[in-house]
């Protein structure tokens, strides 16, 4: 298992890597055309995406930084006059600046002539120099452009350049590429992430019911085979339907949030596990219909056909809330209106992720095929049905921490999870016995090992009981944040610091009655009021965008920020603002936000942070960790989930030197 969590681990820091850079908003394309005698025309065609809009040359000095051409010195040319814009630029007054400012929005084409000197063809090179904004975010470029241009003799020198890569991005004090990605190698890359997809907490333990729910019944091979491939295509148009619907609707970055922890789906999908497990312990069978295993040569009917989009749907809509750091990063692409990329990208994803599903649908039929040995079959049904069964509370205890019901503790959870676990072992003794079980006339060497497995696994899950981390499975249960009954209640490490004493809040957090920090960290969890306070203790701030229901969230928190050091920096040189981005809790009304990213109104607290985290940063992974000073700019690139321990320190240990020489 930790060689899987450390190849999951790699593959989402690398995604994060991959789709975490914010892209410019303006591309560019340029080109020259001679016009009479030595003058040529260097033409820039900008073309910006929606809802943000470019600066145009020339307005009053003391605003938002105006669209400038540079022009490297060359004895090949020289420029006439200052270059030209069209359309007429918009114009309104800037309440911030206090001037007059105007701009373009979706397009705008630059021209500069030049007068040509040598004969031979040459290439013009410079950068551009421009600010881009939406109504809350303004980011600055500075890229390079080269033209190609032809002599003075030549009748014509038309080419079209892209702008070289090489773009500032000073908002965010980073560097990144804006070099045109080739789409196969998009593609490739959302396969590979829905290959390593499987390897998440949320959706390996999916395997066991998808594999026996194609054990349940008799079936033909090729009947089998056919449902299987309607399964796998299920899964590849439900995600490719994911983004067509996001890209054509707006439905927005934080839709499959939403989906992952919204009460119904998580409730629909407690009680089918809950029955899925009835259903193996032999309470009642789930068939499908009679018809399918003697026409092995005819069509597949209706039943066929929804009994395998169904369970295509579960896997799908349960995965979420695991794949959403990839699939999120998908659809902020498709928000913003770029429509052909995210969609192949869905489709690349939902292939990877579905081909191993597929092929285990139907390897056990080919088992069935296979000389019967026993009641082993329905032995293997049976330990399905209580793995599921410990499953199906995952979905209650999102519901809880998501609207904070207070249906089920951390311990409560803990305590089934134990009794599912002796149950388990008992069973696997043969000293538990279910109606359609035979007799266990002795106990096989591999059976034995499973028993002293779920027997380890139970007794190992005890000290949880009373406060403890349990870091191998922190991603599947609940924060200790919701544990009731606590022994050893988390105590701040003590250790001197020679440059800043513990954080003391500068008033009671808001929302503080219902959201906590782990480890007895004290915190914010409102973005402004956590700003207000660090600029008041002149502190660098730890922005930790988190989920209730997000696995890698509470991985972090426990296997990382639980680290004495990593714990020691948190507590002594950062203020925490943890923001949520599932909070149903709703908001007073004068606090409800506007979205300039889909245009709907935010009521909630985890839909305002969501909207905040997709439109400053433009995306939607969770944990993302961003330090910022006392100003909101960042000090460092910003990071996800990533459980190298040395990594965090070395994370926390730059921001605080970035935030000194301020």
């Amino acid at each position: 298992m930790k060689r899987i969590a450390l190849i999951a681990s790699i593959l989402f820091v690398f995604s994060y890597g991959v789709f975490a850079q914010l892209e410019d908003p303006v591309k560019w394309k340029n080109k020259s055309e001679k016009i009479e005698g030595a003058i040529v025309e260097i033409t820039f065609e900008a073309n910006i995406d929606m809802h943000w809009h470019l600066y145009s040359q020339y307005f009053d000095e003391g605003g938002p930084v105006r669209t400038t051409f540079f022009f490297d010195e060359s004895d090949k040319y020289e420029l006439v006059g200052k270059p030209t814009e069209s359309p007429v630029p918009e114009e309104e007054f800037d309440d911030v600046f206090k001037i007059n400012v105007k701009y373009f929005s979706e397009k705008a084409t630059f021209v500069q002539k030049i007068k040509i000197l040598k004969e031979e063809a040459f290439v013009i090179t410079g950068s551009i120099e421009y600010q881009v904004c939406q109504e809350d975010k303004c980011v600055y470029f500075n890229p390079d452009f080269k033209v190609k241009v032809k002599g003075v003799k030549s009748a014509q020198a038309s080419v079209e350049e892209s702008l070289s890569p090489k773009v500032e991005l000073a908002a965010a004090d980073t560097e990144t590429s804006n070099e045109n990605k080739s789409l196969w190698g998009f593609l490739a890359l959302s396969f590979v992430l829905g290959l390593a997809a499987i390897l998440t907490p949320c959706v390996f333990p999916m395997i066991p019911m998808t594999v026996s729910f194609f054990m349940q019944g008799q079936s033909s091979k090729i009947n089998s085979i056919i449902k299987a491939l309607i399964f796998g295509i299920s899964i590849v148009v439900l995600y490719t339907s994911v983004g067509l619907i996001v890209s054509l609707t707006s439905a927005g970055a934080d839709f499959t949030t939403g989906l992952s922890t919204h009460w119904i789906p998580n409730t629909i999908f407690f009680v089918l596990f809950v029955a899925f497990a009835a259903s193996f312990f032999g309470m009642f069978e789930i068939v499908l219909p009679s018809g399918l295993a003697n026409k092995a040569d005819q069509q597949v009917d209706k039943g066929g056909f929804l009994a395998s989009f169904f369970m295509a749907f579960t896997l799908v809509i349960v995965s979420f809330s695991c794949t959403g750091p990839i699939v999120g990063a998908l659809l902020v692409k498709a928000a913003g209106g770029d429509v052909l990329e995210p969609l192949m990208g869905m489709f690349a994803f939902g292939l990877a992720f579905a081909l191993p599903f597929t092929l285990l649908a139907i390897f056990p039929r080919m088992l069935k095929s296979m000389p019967k040995s026993g009641g082993w079959m329905n032995s293997v049904k049976v330990v399905l049905g209580f793995i599921i069964l410990a499953f199906s509370l995952k979905f209650i205890a999102n519901i809880d921490q998501t609207y904070h019901l207070g249906i089920i503790s951390r311990d409560v959870f803990l305590a089934i999870w134990i009794v599912i676990f002796i149950l388990l072992g008992v069973y696997l003794l043969g000293k538990l016995k279910f109606s359609h079980d035979s007799d266990v006339p002795f106990i096989s060497v591999p059976r034995l090992i499973m028993a002293m497995v779920s027997f380890v696994i139970a007794l190992y899950l005890i000290p949880g009981m009373f406060g403890a981390d349990l870091n191998a499975v922190s991603a599947l249960i609940p924060p200790k944040s919701a544990q009731e009954f606590d022994i050893s209640k988390s105590q701040l490490v003590s250790v001197s610091n020679t440059h800043a004493e513990p954080t003391s809040l500068c008033e009671s957090p808001k929302y503080g009655d219902i959201l906590h920090l782990p480890h007895g960290l004290e915190g914010y969890f409102d973005y402004e009021q956590g700003m207000a306070c660090a600029m008041n203790l002149n502190k660098p701030v730890l922005l930790d965008f988190k989920g209730h229901a997000c696995a890698n969230c509470k991985e972090m928190e426990n296997k990382v920020w639980s680290d004495p050091e990593v714990l020691r920096r948190l507590q002594n040189d950062y203020l925490v603002i943890a923001l949520y981005v599932d909070d149903r809790t709703k908001l007073p009304e004068n606090e409800w936000v506007t979205s300039t990213n889909d245009g709907k109104v935010k009521k909630s607290i985890g839909k305002v942070n969501a909207d905040f985290q997709i439109t400053k940063y433009n995306i939607n992974s969770q944990p993302y960790y961003v330090l910022v000073d006392t100003d909101g700019n960042n000090l460092v690139e910003p990071q996800g989930h990533n459980l190298d321990i040395e990594n965090f320190i070395e994370f926390l240990d730059s921001g605080v030197a970035a935030f000194e020489k301020k």
